[in-house]
């Protein structure tokens, strides 16, 4: 769609923030033919949220620029696969093999699912797939074939010249033991081929090569460029930047004095560093961080099954520095969220649509269906029908929206399929019915004769006047607070504690349907 650039320009949403720092980078420095936008992958553990919010987020902020400003962008999801396998992630396959395999290059040590050339080359297939399942426009680079092919050289060969400068900004940042044995260079070996931390006793800039020495106390020579070097990691995430002449890169909150650090060094190489933006981490459901080694927190393939790419998204979107839980239990708010910001964007001024996340996640052109149905009501439908048959589940939802159908929805349909996933993986296990108090009893009996009489009346908006007389019910029988009311009948009727608004819930799952299930649950045969 069409967007006002004034409006963009002047947008608060916070991807034309980060966009606008871009353009007053330009200003400084408007030689350069494109902008570059950067996201790095460290490919020792399977690709997590993490690594997609960062390219999530990213496009967002490219597309926002895109708005602003008609100069080109690239995107480079670059993957550190030259680094040293240090530690073997206890949630892999084949732990023996792969622990026999340590300090080699990530590109050099096997698959342990046996279904790559290696383990740097499964996850970056992983990675890969799953960016252009989500239709991610980017160019993937390669740290082992930037370092072989050359590319780096002109940028080591600068550092090598600038050591001594590097290595007095680092040296302030170590332990006394680290600063003792520290280099920039991590060379590899010509035998062994892993990649060595060991101590540089000797540099020759006019050469190219240091001298270092093994831990048998044998001096070697070597070049460091055309990948018989490795750079130590924030000196690495320096020369990337200075090598691919990088614009902008977000990092994690935890990276901030690494941020730092690469910019003092970026600056001793002579470039200016990217601009960047610092977001925080995902917990997990016990408010730890999320490890991709310890596989803890949802995987981008769990919440795949469980809700649209879209509601990711928009999870992405939202307060990115704000830490957020990141469990099973945020899939339907999520879910709940994405379809009530759809549902709100037609009817907005452009100011307001360049602040609605649709607006970012769909590249300005967010689809437009209305949703009749919230996901948590569609989840409390399959609970209450006991039906995991979408062509039944179909069947309520027609009668509560008129003409509804999988072809006119095609969001609405996916829904259908998310919630029997989740309702059967979730839901469904941790069931649990009550048999109601003898004054909770008294209330749904009553509410069963008031049902009875919004049967008779049809009125025009069925969800409301069953919702009222809920209301009515639990001001009748003095619930207090009225929460408690609607606990009981989500705990007699659904068997667990919290659910939809009552009335509309009732007016999809039918009138004569709820009435057969309160009075299933009044004789006790939810809970036999």
């Amino acid at each position: 769609m069409s967007i006002d650039r004034q409006i963009a320009l002047e947008s608060k949403a916070w991807p034309f923030e980060e966009a606008r720092k871009l353009l007053a980078r330009r200003e400084k420095a408007p030689g350069k033919d494109h902008v570059l936008f950067e996201t790095g992958y460290g490919p020792s553990g399977l690709p997590h949220m993490g690594t997609f919010g960062e390219v999530a987020r990213t496009t967002m902020v490219r597309h926002a620029l895109s708005l602003i400003s008609d100069v080109p962008t690239r995107l480079v999801a670059f993957s550190d696969d030259m680094d040293g396998f240090r530690k073997v992630p206890t949630n892999l396959p084949n732990q023996e093999m792969l622990a026999q395999h340590l300090d080699l290059p990530l590109t050099k040590v096997p698959d342990p699912f046996g279904t790559h050339e290696s383990f740097a080359h499964h996850n970056n297939a992983r990675l890969r797939a799953f960016l252009d399942q989500f239709g991610f426009d980017y160019e993937f680079m390669s740290s082992t074939e930037c370092y072989t092919s050359g590319m780096f050289d002109e940028t080591l060969l600068k550092m090598l010249a600038h050591y001594d400068e590097v290595i007095n900004v680092v040296l302030p940042t170590l332990g006394p033991e680290r600063r003792a044995t520290y280099s920039p260079f991590l060379p590899v070996c010509e035998e062994t081929g892993k990649v060595l931390q060991v101590p540089v006793v000797e540099t020759n800039a006019e050469a190219g090569t240091i001298v270092y020495q093994r831990e048998d106390g044998k001096k070697v020579e070597t070049p460091v460029t055309g990948g018989r070097c490795k750079m130590q990691w924030k000196a690495d995430w320096a020369m990337r930047w200075v090598a691919l002449d990088v614009d902008y890169e977000m990092a994690g909150k935890d990276l901030i004095d690494s941020v730092k650090l690469s910019s003092q060094i970026t600056r001793v190489l002579g470039a200016n560093p990217p601009e960047g933006f610092n977001y925080e981490l995902f917990l997990d459901d016990k408010g730890q961080k999320i490890s991709k080694s310890k596989g803890n927190g949802l995987t981008m393939e769990e919440w795949l099954r469980y809700a649209s790419p879209e509601s990711l998204s928009l999870y992405m979107f939202q307060s990115p520095r704000k830490a957020k839980r990141l469990y099973f239990d945020v899939i339907p708010k999520a879910v709940d969220e994405y379809i009530t910001f759809l549902d709100k964007f037609p009817e907005q001024e452009e100011t307001q649509q360049l602040g609605n996340p649709v607006w970012h996640i769909h590249d300005g052109n967010p689809p437009k269906e209305n949703v009749p149905v919230s996901f948590n009501l569609l989840l409390n439908l399959v609970s209450a029908s006991n039906s995991e048959d979408r062509e039944v589940l179909w069947g309520f939802i027609r009668n509560y929206e008129e003409g509804a159908s999988p072809e006119n929805h095609p969001i609405l349909d996916k829904l259908v399929d998310y919630a029997i996933n989740y309702f059967h993986d979730f839901v469904k296990p941790a069931k649990k019915f009550r048999a109601p108090t003898d004054t909770e009893r008294a209330a749904m009996e009553a509410l069963m004769t008031r049902f009875e009489g919004v049967r008779e009346d049809r009125p025009n908006d069925l969800a409301e006047a069953l919702q009222t007389e809920v209301y009515a019910v639990g001001k009748e029988f003095e619930f207090e607070p009225l929460r408690d009311w609607f606990k009981a009948l989500y705990e007699v009727l659904l068997g667990q504690s919290q659910g939809p608004r009552f009335g509309s819930f009732v007016a999809l799952y039918g009138i004569d349907q709820t009435l057969g299930l309160m009075k299933r649950a009044l004789d006790g045969e939810l809970t036999s």
